[in-house]
């Protein structure tokens, strides 16, 4: 049976999807998750507590499932740099379509309905972030970085490796184009992600032997 915690956040989750954000009432969401109120404030503090939480398990999960996108691209014979980031195109735009608090932190617009901390403001440059930001999710610019790192590291494990630094660019564009997808989407996901696997294939300088 899952914890006290996991049944919190996703009875949380859960009531994003009927009502917005400050018409979540606390009780409703201990009652849903069949615990005591006691229980939901030991765990979580306060409602910001319990907001930020719940985004950080969200952008985590996301993340998790960029690597787990980019070790089956990896893992496909032939697969090359565009293949990888096409891979990792595919699973952000699906959940960012599914997963509003991800949609809000991949793109700093969190709408009326989501809590204030699915969307943090990006500090400025070598600006440490604020506690409640490092504490929930995870800025746009950071996650463009954490995303690019991981298609680079996959796409480094394939059989013709680009250069490195080649291929660290190729990788941010490929997430900022993918980000662009997020924001204004354009034909199926499989098509968007063709489109940045082809802009990949091309800074590296051609396309698939």
């Amino acid at each position: 049976m899952p914890a006290a915690r996991e049944l919190l956040l996703d009875a949380a989750y859960t009531a994003l999807g009927t009502r917005p954000w400050h018409g979540v009432r606390m009780v409703d969401v201990a009652a849903a998750a069949g615990v005591s109120r006691q229980t939901l404030y030991n765990e979580f503090g306060s409602k910001d507590g319990l907001a930020r939480a719940l985004v950080r398990r969200e952008a985590e999960s996301f993340l998790a499932g960029v690597e787990r996108s980019l070790a089956d691209a990896v893992g496909r014979e032939d697969a090359d740099a565009g293949d990888c980031c096409a891979a990792a195109a595919v699973w952000t735009l699906r959940t960012a379509r599914a997963n509003p608090l991800v949609r809000a932190a991949l793109t700093g617009c969190r709408g009326e309905r989501l809590p204030a901390q699915a969307a943090p403001a990006v500090p400025p440059p070598r600006t440490p972030p604020s506690p409640a930001t490092a504490r929930g999710a995870p800025t746009p610019a950071a996650l463009v970085e954490r995303i690019a790192g991981s298609a680079a590291g996959a796409a480094g494990a394939t059989a013709r490796p680009p250069d490195p630094e080649a291929l660290r660019r190729a990788c941010e564009a490929a997430v900022r184009m993918t980000l662009s997808y997020v924001v204004a989407p354009a034909g199926s996901d499989t098509e968007a992600a063709e489109e940045v696997a082809g802009v990949v294939r091309t800074l590296l300088g051609g396309g698939r032997e």
